[in-house]
């Protein structure tokens, strides 16, 4: 689609989006000229504005942060390389373009016998086969990487908390992922598992999905039958934490009753998750993710963290709201956003003279502009300006 495109105006809330969500919808455009052509002069500043944005993004990472074997900060492994390579072909670069392909195949000499992407003695192989299959998906127009991610989805499936791993039902780690020597599960490996899985075409009904929204309810901030742990209803405000396992840890900290803090990047997380995993609007767990959202509405922070992995934030918000088909979020205090207008803002606004991004807050890695910039680039391909989105409505409408 061309970025030129009219965007329609909103049609009215509907009740039935909770009364706090539109979409904008295929209608006609609008009947007084002068506003009209304002309308669309605007659309083509912000369409100009946002391509600049990423073109200057994609110069960056391709003239500055790219090594010449095709890595991005290729001592922390493939997943930077990953993400920088997702975000390059959403940004328009093409799998043959030679800054994308001289990357592919860096990532390619991760593929490992088991069918997982990772660096051999890596603590981090989810994440990292992940990371890589979301890349190599994007760039599998041609089907060169059917196999590959047929291999890695199965990898994946065999690391989630189950019964091979001795986890019933009943444990709080049935139906994660994790990292680290023993692989506790949390929500960011998790939401990037069900992520990964649903890229390739795993659905709904995928028993890999629908045992990782087991674990990924019982991150919320939401007693309910899907959830009984003992955190469930000492601060149900209806949001998401890190995780409940191995006696629970949220990275915005507890509460004074001893409940888990929930926090903007693992809410919307959370809600990505639950939307693929095919919750519907009337999900008591949807409603109340939304609903905090509602709350906590804002791109200055990550809700509950402040500057904190606030690209992290940004991506993950971005997939999340784009994953519901929502394009406009009607704030608690009643204020209308178009959401991708107000993020593309926000992010241009912090890019860097030579087109980077950096957080000056160095933590998860946020202080290293190969990573940022991916998460940004990444971030805005979800938010294409005036981009007619002539799909079905959203399921939470």
């Amino acid at each position: 689609n061309d970025l030129g495109e009219h965007y329609n105006e909103p049609t009215p809330l509907r009740p039935c989006a909770q009364g706090f969500v539109g979409r904008r919808v295929p209608g006609d455009r609008m009947g007084v000229a002068g506003h009209g052509r304002l309308a669309e002069a605007t659309i083509q500043a912000d369409a100009r504005a946002y391509r600049q944005a990423v073109d200057r993004a994609i110069r960056f990472l391709a003239t500055k942060a790219q090594a010449p074997d095709g890595s991005y900060a290729g001592y922390a492994g493939p997943g930077v390389t990953a993400v920088a390579t997702t975000g390059i072909l959403r940004g328009g670069r093409s799998p043959d373009d030679p800054v994308v392909a001289q990357s592919l195949k860096h990532l390619e000499g991760f593929i490992q016998p088991d069918g997982g992407i990772y660096q051999p003695g890596s603590l981090y192989r989810n994440y990292e086969t992940c990371l890589g299959m979301l890349a190599l998906n994007e760039a599998n127009r041609d089907g060169r990487y059917d196999k590959v991610l047929e291999d890695a989805g199965r990898f994946v499936k065999g690391r989630q908390w189950d019964e091979g791993e001795g986890a019933d039902p009943s444990s709080t780690s049935y139906g994660g992922a994790g990292y680290g020597k023993h692989e506790r599960p949390d929500l960011s490996n998790t939401q990037f598992l069900v992520e990964a899985l649903h890229a390739v075409g795993n659905g709904p009904d995928d028993e890999a999905i629908q045992k990782a929204l087991t674990f990924v309810s019982r991150c919320q901030n939401l007693a309910t039958e899907h959830n009984t742990t003992k955190f469930s209803a000492k601060n149900p405000d209806g949001g998401f934490y890190y995780t409940p396992a191995d006696g629970g840890t949220s990275q915005a900290g507890e509460t004074a009753n001893g409940g888990l803090r929930s926090y903007g990047s693992m809410t919307y997380a959370g809600l990505k998750s639950m939307i693929h995993a095919g919750l519907t609007p009337d999900d008591p767990r949807v409603k109340a993710a939304l609903a905090w959202i509602r709350q906590h509405y804002g791109l200055k922070s990550n809700p509950g963290l402040g500057d904190a992995g606030l690209y992290y934030y940004y991506h993950t918000f971005a997939k999340a709201l784009d994953a519901a088909g929502v394009d406009e979020i009607v704030d608690v205090d009643g204020k209308k956003h178009d959401w991708r207008r107000d993020l593309i803002e926000e992010i241009i606004s912090r890019q860097q003279p030579d087109g980077s991004w950096v957080n000056e807050n160095s933590r998860w890695l946020e202080g290293r502009p190969a990573l940022v910039t991916a998460y940004a680039l990444l971030s805005l391909s979800y938010c294409r300006p005036a981009l007619k989105r002539d799909r079905p409505a959203s399921p939470l409408e």
